[in-house]
């Protein structure tokens, strides 16, 4: 015969196991609620894009030195930064294309930020009206250390309506590394992604490099990166107006 202090604490456990049972049905069941409620209220909507735009690409050509004009469609942002980013990155990759008549590896993904600053005053810098290929030497000016020593950051639009513009474009450092070593390829990449910008941002007049969010002497051992690049001053040529 059982005993009677055995059959109470029988009922006990019992009891406690319903209860238990009943909690845990009833916060599945909460659980379950708020699942459905989260699936209920999320976007339906594709999210938004960017516009498709034509936008013109300087693309290089080793075989004769050349820089051309071409014709590509492509989202394009509405901010001045993403945009130019978007440019660049459709002109490395068809450098990283294997049919490329500017081969260059790292496509896209070779250039990481691109900041849009106020560009300041070049002592000596080449008029518009004086345009020439980049490669003259007089189209290439010092800048100051002091004035690009500011961390880069995003001015305002409105501070920035209507006057010039310093890109500063940061690349990979495994682009840098792994591009082809030759001053006339190296300086028809910084042509061609100055062209470029220049081309989509007409307010971009100079340009400068930095690899990894550093300063590099040159690209592959030729092509200076401690200077000011002269945006407008790249002619394609096939004579094309951008």
């Amino acid at each position: 015969m059982i005993p009677r202090h055995q059959k109470i604490l029988f009922a006990f456990l019992l009891l406690a196991s319903l209860a238990m049972s009943a909690a845990l049905w009833h916060l599945r069941q909460r659980a379950h609620e708020r699942l459905l409620a989260g699936q209920n209220s999320a976007p339906t909507s594709a999210p938004d894009v960017a516009p498709t735009e034509q936008a013109a690409l300087l693309v290089a050509n080793d075989s004769d030195g050349s820089i051309l004009t071409q014709m590509h469609s492509l989202p394009l942002p509405a901010d001045p930064g993403a945009r130019a980013r978007a440019v660049l990155g459709k002109l490395l990759d068809l450098y990283a294309a294997p049919d490329a008549a500017h081969p260059v590896p790292g496509g896209a993904t070779s250039v990481t930020q691109v900041f849009l600053l106020p560009a300041p005053e070049i002592p000596g810098a080449v008029p518009a009206a004086g345009k020439s290929k980049i490669k003259d030497s007089k189209a290439v000016t010092n800048l100051p250390r002091e004035s690009f020593a500011r961390t880069p950051g995003t001015p305002s639009q409105d501070a920035l309506q209507g006057s010039p513009q310093l890109a500063v474009v940061n690349l990979t450092r495994s682009f840098a590394d792994n591009h082809p070593s030759g001053i006339e390829t190296e300086l028809l990449t910084v042509q061609s992604i100055c062209g470029t910008l220049h081309a989509t941002l007409p307010r971009v007049t100079q340009v400068r490099f930095l690899v990894n969010g550093l300063q590099r002497a040159t690209l592959a051992g030729h092509a200076d990166l401690t200077r000011t690049y002269l945006a407008g001053n790249v002619i394609p040529s096939d004579g094309a107006q951008p």
